[in-house]
């Protein structure tokens, strides 16, 4: 890595469960990308990035073997999503097979990161909610969902309408009764 110097690292974030890593490599507009995974658990990545076209560069040696035909990969806008499958299904003490401190690029996902104690219950929900991160970023590129606009809107209009209608039961005494009989009844036939 030394005799590269032109090269920068982009910040690499990763997590793991029994079966399988999560590499995101942070890299906007990341150009002329190139993914490399070899069996032994070698991994290289590399791309340019911005308008003066800067070389990104990650070289490392995975901890342990890889299943490279089960491993994908998704290139988005802002960062590049590798989901590795490991060739045995256990637990890696670290991400690097060489010891010591990790290069400062690399970083622990918080995000994707499930404890080896408390994969066991969730393991069918862990892996499915993992593996939905991971396509998820893709599907929001590719457009917007408009149930879930929907579902804000409304939420808006009853929370504009529920600071109406208190503003003049603040007045009364009884604010508790008054609130109380305008979600039961009153609030619906205002409405319509």
């Amino acid at each position: 890595m030394k005799n590269k110097l032109y090269s920068r690292h982009p910040t690499v974030k990763w997590a793991q469960s029994s079966d399988k890593l999560f590499i995101t490599i942070d890299l906007p507009d990341a150009q002329d990308v190139k993914l490399k995974l070899e069996p032994e658990g070698k991994f290289f990545f590399s791309a340019t990035s911005g308008a003066e076209k800067i070389p990104y560069e990650v070289d490392i040696d995975l901890y342990d073997k890889v299943d490279v035909n089960e491993s994908k990969a998704s290139i988005g806008l802002r960062n590049i999503c590798y989901l590795v499958k490991k060739a045995e299904n256990r637990w890696w003490s670290r991400l690097l097979k060489q010891e010591g401190k990790p290069p400062v690029f690399l970083k622990v996902d918080w995000d994707k990161w499930v404890d080896e104690d408390e994969e066991e219950p969730e393991n069918k929900l862990g892996s499915d909610t993992d593996f939905g991160d991971f396509d998820f970023s893709n599907l929001n590129m590719g457009g917007g969902q408009g149930f879930d606009a929907d579902a804000a809107g409304k939420d808006d209009e009853i929370d504009d309408d529920s600071d109406t209608e208190e503003e003049p039961s603040a007045g009364g005494e009884p604010d508790a009764e008054d609130s109380h009989g305008v979600e039961t009844g009153g609030k619906p036939d205002a409405r319509a």
